[in-house]
């Protein structure tokens, strides 16, 4: 059973009230709340653990290196993959940074492509627009259908014999599209292109396993996942992985150093260089073991319980336009509202009501350019969301509506 009640209780800032109203949390899909659990990981981990991992051989060292590295497993377990091929990260940012220059950049040449859709977060695009700026590689951009659908065939018809990467999103933090992803890597996998996946909300709204997927690398971020900031990991597949050089240089990357040379460890150690984000990673690990403990489908279907709600509930405001309604999307609505109402507009108003929104482009501005739009209202459910914030949702942008429209 899904105890909506108890699951709440167990994020203390759900308590609060902000302008004097209860707290309606629907930016989820910029950064979710913390359970206890995550809150008392960390905070055991720095007041009776805390240490620097790998090497030390005291007591302290021992515990933290136990804690730090029993989270591969979880992040491991959490995405279908092996231990060998997770590699820790501040999160996607980082983990697609890294596919970019120590993977992309040392095989990739002058008018070689890299295929990705209009939906991707900038997190997908900048790095590629890096080599683009440097390497003279070509960036070949796909559209989303009206609805906001991506067919994988729309995806897979923009892969050329010059092709040498397809970076797609699991989900649009925008549009809320689920991509068929493993429809994706099947495609791309017969023509001998590897695929990268942007799992930063796809991991947080339903089970996820790479080894179904087919894709050689998949990032996800830990402060969407109800962790910590500063955390995450990208599953990198083994061929791929010994086919990267180090991303960083420093501590626990190397196997030998001396003034004339260097010598770098294997495997996933050669791209975690210096002292990582030890407490970060340990509260990671209490969120997926949170989240291991409701049961990812169950979380699923409480979203998608929410998202047919809400949807019921916009179909009644004729002045409210949904950017995206793909069959099967998340629980994630970028709203306007006609008339004079601009995005900052109505998430002040619905601030003033205790609702937290995100308002502007969302980190997707080539998206929003091609729908036409310069900024949205992005309300953003999670597995704490209720059917009354829902209304208390609708009620507040009726109230923009009055005021704005």
């Amino acid at each position: 059973m899904y105890d909506l009640d108890r699951i709440r209780a167990d994020f203390p800032i759900l308590s609060r009230q902000v302008h004097g109203k209860p707290l309606v949390y629907l930016d989820n899909g910029a950064s979710a709340q913390k359970p206890r659990a995550v809150i008392d990981a960390v905070t055991r981990a720095y007041e009776h653990d805390y240490a620097n991992v790998h090497r030390g051989l005291h007591t302290l060292s021992t515990i933290a290196t136990e804690a730090y590295e029993a989270v591969r497993g979880k992040v491991a377990r959490f995405l279908g993959a092996g231990e060998d091929e997770i590699v820790f990260t501040t999160g996607s940012t980082e983990g697609i940074n890294m596919v970019s220059y120590a993977w992309a950049a040392p095989r990739l040449h002058p008018g070689d492509e890299i295929v990705l859709s209009l939906m991707e977060h900038h997190a997908n695009i900048v790095p590629w627009h890096f080599l683009r700026e440097r390497q003279g590689v070509v960036m070949k951009w796909v559209a989303p259908e009206a609805d906001g659908s991506l067919p994988a065939e729309k995806v897979l018809e923009a892969v050329g014999p010059r092709t040498r990467l397809i970076a797609v999103t699991h989900m649009s933090n925008v549009l809320g599209t689920r991509v068929d992803v493993g429809a994706i890597c099947r495609g791309a996998r017969a023509r001998g292109v590897p695929v990268l996946v942007d799992g930063s909300q796809g991991a947080v709204h339903a089970p996820v396993n790479v080894a179904e997927i087919g894709c050689d690398f998949y990032a996800i971020t830990g402060h969407k996942l109800y962790g910590p900031s500063g955390s995450g990991a990208i599953f990198i597949a083994r061929d791929r992985l010994a086919e990267m050089r180090p991303f960083l240089g420093g501590g626990d990357m190397i196997r030998e150093v001396t003034c004339d040379s260097a010598t770098y460890a294997e495997g996933y150690a050669r791209m975690e260089a210096g002292t990582p984000g030890i407490v970060q990673q340990i509260g990671f690990g209490a969120a997926l073991d949170y989240l291991g403990a409701l049961g990812m489908g169950n979380v699923a279907a409480h979203e998608a319980d929410l998202r047919d709600y809400a949807l019921a509930r916009f179909a009644g405001l004729n002045w409210l336009h949904l950017q995206g309604t793909a069959p099967g999307k998340g629980a994630i609505f970028s709203l306007t509202i006609d008339g004079a109402a601009h995005a900052h507009d109505i998430s002040t108003i619905l601030d003033q009501c205790g609702i937290a929104v995100r308002a502007g482009t969302h980190c997707a501005m080539p998206l929003l350019t091609h729908l036409g739009l310069t900024a949205t209202a992005r309300a953003s459910f999670g597995l704490y969301n209720t059917r009354a914030e829902v209304d208390a949702l609708v009620s507040g942008l009726e109230l923009c509506h009055d005021l704005l429209g």
